[in-house]
């Protein structure tokens, strides 16, 4: 991937319910760019089309979005397909341990094993890693920890890295991870494939990591 910084997207899917009401699966997943981000200035028009025709679309959410918007939105990232990387961790929630699930625990580690994968075998150059906005000042300062932490270690000495947490509205960037995040947790909770099929091509890696599991909790 070529441009002078790595830009991260990170997304999420599922709940962390840990019980037979709650999702099966719990996936977070990085999609990574570099500018230019064109898919950026057509998913911009595509908003503005959509308004023009009187309906009333503020930002792209996949879960919410009806059908023919989501395709409309798909279209467009698969066009830049070649622009992203996606890289995705999955947990089957029944295979936690119980002593995994704290949130001092559970999205600092998962994440810490994203990470690993999305910058493994790419060129060292800085690094941008932009969340939705967080509504808890605790759980900014543990990301934020566990991504220095991790960070530190994978990149080379003096490679510089930043954290950013912006709404999601605000940003193309975003709301193209969370159309392929959505994409890739409906390929594992419901078995659809329809949107995974149009991303496939991008995906890097698609870890589930408590595949040789043996125990269900619950």
């Amino acid at each position: 991937m070529s441009g002078d910084y790595y830009h991260i997207f990170l997304d999420e899917g599922g709940n962390l319910d840990f019980s037979l009401k709650g999702t099966k699966y719990f996936t977070l997943t990085a999609v990574t760019r570099v500018r230019t981000f064109d898919a950026d200035n057509e998913l911009n028009r595509l908003r503005f089309d959509f308004l023009e025709k009187g309906r009333d679309i503020e930002y792209f959410h996949a879960a919410e979005d009806k059908q023919a918007v989501r395709n409309e939105v798909f279209a467009i990232i698969n066009k830049y397909i070649h622009n992203i990387q996606i890289d995705s961790l999955i947990v089957e929630k029944r295979k936690t341990g119980p002593a995994l699930r704290a949130d001092t625990r559970f999205y600092p580690e998962i994440l810490g094993f994203l990470l690993k994968y999305v910058l493994n075998g790419l060129k060292p150059k800085p690094v941008i890693i932009l969340t939705d906005a967080l509504p808890l000042h605790r759980k900014k300062k543990t990301i934020r920890r566990v991504i220095q932490k991790h960070l530190n270690r994978i990149l080379p000495n003096g490679i510089p890295y930043t954290t950013f947490h912006h709404s999601s509205k605000s940003c193309y960037g975003l709301q193209i991870a969370d159309y392929c995040n959505w994409a890739i947790f409906r390929r594992w909770e419901s078995g659809d494939e329809r949107s995974y099929k149009l991303i496939r091509s991008a995906i890097n890696s698609e870890f589930d990591i408590f595949q040789t599991g043996k125990i269900y909790y619950y």
